[in-house]
């Protein structure tokens, strides 16, 4: 070869390097992995406005992490969960990511709690390449990645997005009922905006004007000037950017003015609480979904048995909540097993990104990653709440 090409070869070469994608050089942790163990970590409100989330979900990684050492592990390694309270603040959430990074030195978090708080400590994560997997909260941050940014690699999330969620439903709703004047009372914060986000869109590729935008402070328990103007400004259809107590304040204030209107919630809406709680106040409610909610007594076969053993363990029926921390920590052994017997940071992010496919014991939607996209599913169901149970009205929809 000449001097000439030789040279040409070797520009040729620096030029390919320096144009390789954003994510090899992504640097992650191999912390946390020893002989016998993996330490994972996760932030939870346990004591906070949504405690009664934030248990159940701990309640169904515990499960899951029984479940998966009593089979042996991950090729012989036992799981161990590192748990602390965020109480649904993101300074929390800072302090307890920052110490099971330095000083519990974590493998990965998994399923950590909630829209403020997963935002406000994400970044923690990521410079010390420890993956987020799984976050409870399906805000755009905790999947998209801009290439330019090797560490946003680490993120990944197989719940339902609330954007793609709140436009499937909503344009379900609005084609299916006829409503000319939708609008929109969402939590004013990363979740509620996303949903926010999902309502704008959604009504502007319709070529729909929303009839009423407004919003209320996390943890507030007064609706009324916001119902009150919603009646006011006309509207027909309201979708709720909201969580566990506001659905049933909202409709029990439109119940009080006498205001016969339909309610859609948000994915965070359809648990099994808002009716055990809401009872009469929300029956006819809506919601976006991922998985149909199970129940013990119609239940069958192995989603069955898990409920009956949840109640066992734990002395409490079994939410949305549990059922999800509970996949969390399963879709993690999955891919953590996939990565094999040697295992480190980079052979599960390759895990991963493999386009392996784990399909849980609910029939959720499947989970399956690559790596330019670290989002699981959009498929939507819609539900409603008839004589106090969650019932499917609509699967398979995409906006």
């Amino acid at each position: 070869m000449s001097k000439s090409s030789r040279a040409l070869c070797l520009a040729v070469s620096a030029l390919a390097l320096t144009h390789l994608p954003a994510h090899a050089q992504t640097k992650v942790t191999n912390e946390g992995i020893s002989a016998s163990e993996i330490v994972i970590g996760t932030h939870q409100d346990l004591s906070g406005p949504i405690k009664g989330w934030g248990v159940p979900v701990s309640n169904g990684m515990k499960m899951a992490i029984d479940e998966v050492n009593a089979a042996g592990g991950i090729h012989g390694r036992k799981i161990k969960l590192v748990l602390e309270d965020s109480g649904y603040d993101p300074k929390r959430a800072v302090l307890a990511s920052q110490k099971m990074v330095e000083r519990d030195k974590i493998f990965a978090m998994v399923g950590p709690m909630g829209s403020p708080t997963v935002l406000a400590s994400q970044d923690i994560l990521l410079e010390a390449g420890v993956m987020q997997l799984f976050p409870l909260t399906a805000a755009e941050f905790t999947f998209k990645f801009d290439p330019a940014k090797p560490q946003e690699r680490l993120k990944f999330n197989n719940l339902l997005p609330y954007v793609e969620s709140t436009r499937a439903a909503l344009k379900y709703m609005m084609e299916a009922k006829n409503f000319k004047k939708p609008c929109i009372m969402h939590q004013d914060d990363e979740y509620g905006k996303n949903v926010l986000d999902g309502f704008n869109q959604q009504l502007a590729a319709m070529k729909v004007a929303p009839a009423s935008i407004t919003s209320y402070k996390r943890g507030a328990s007064d609706f009324s000037a916001q119902v009150a103007k919603m009646k006011s400004d006309g509207c027909d259809l309201v979708v709720l950017g909201a969580v566990l107590r506001e659905p049933i304040g909202t409709m029990g204030e439109a119940k009080k003015l006498g205001w016969d209107v339909t309610f859609l919630g948000a994915t965070p809406v359809n648990v099994l609480e808002v009716p055990a709680l809401g009872k009469e106040v929300v029956e006819g409610l809506y919601a976006a979904s991922g998985f149909e909610i199970p129940y013990e007594d119609t239940a069958k076969g192995k989603v069955k048995d898990w409920l009956v053993n949840y109640k066992k363990m734990f002395g409490a029926d079994a939410n949305t909540q549990a059922i999800i921390g509970y996949n969390a920590v399963m879709t993690f052994a999955h891919y953590a097993n996939k990565a094999g017997k040697d295992l480190s940071g980079q052979k599960m992010l390759d895990a991963l990104e493999s386009g392996d496919k784990f399909q849980d014991i609910f029939s959720s939607p499947p989970t399956v990653f690559s790596k330019t996209n670290h989002l699981a599913t959009t498929i939507t169901q819609v539900q409603q709440v008839k004589n106090g149970r969650w019932v499917l009205v609509k699967e398979g929809l995409m906006f």
